[in-house]
């Protein structure tokens, strides 16, 4: 059984930092698309930070480029998402998402692609 297991998030002020863990089992990491999507309330889920695991491939949303980082750690089978100089817009649930690369590799940010979720995190950025 494949599972996402989230950690991180919080309260912040505008400005900080925060950094999110998604790690996977049951699933061979070095074939997937993961990553982040996230949704404020009365807005659709969007893609924020993916990463191809098995060639390092990114995506980032025009919104967070420059101050989110995706990594990914092969030996805990994790991704990793540090979130810096945080905006009161980064307000959102944020949700960990995993496909199998050979559906998702050539439509990285595709919602539709992915299959696996995370429980969520909450995000807030205060002013």
């Amino acid at each position: 059984q494949v599972q996402l297991v989230e950690s991180g998030g919080g309260s912040v002020q505008a400005g900080g930092s925060l950094r999110l863990s998604c790690a996977v089992s049951g699933y061979t990491f070095s074939r997937m698309c993961m990553g982040w999507f996230r949704q404020a309330p009365g807005r659709e889920r969007e893609a924020v930070a993916l990463i191809l695991t098995g060639g390092g491939s990114t995506y980032y949303a025009d919104s967070v480029k420059g101050r989110f980082t995706i990594s990914q750690d092969n030996a805990k089978n994790t991704v990793y998402l540090q979130m810096n100089s945080l905006k009161p817009e980064d307000t959102a649930m944020y949700y960990c998402a995993a496909a199998a690369a050979s559906t998702c590799r050539l439509m990285i940010s595709e919602i539709a692609l992915y299959n696996l979720w995370g429980q969520g995190t909450q995000v807030t950025v205060s002013s």
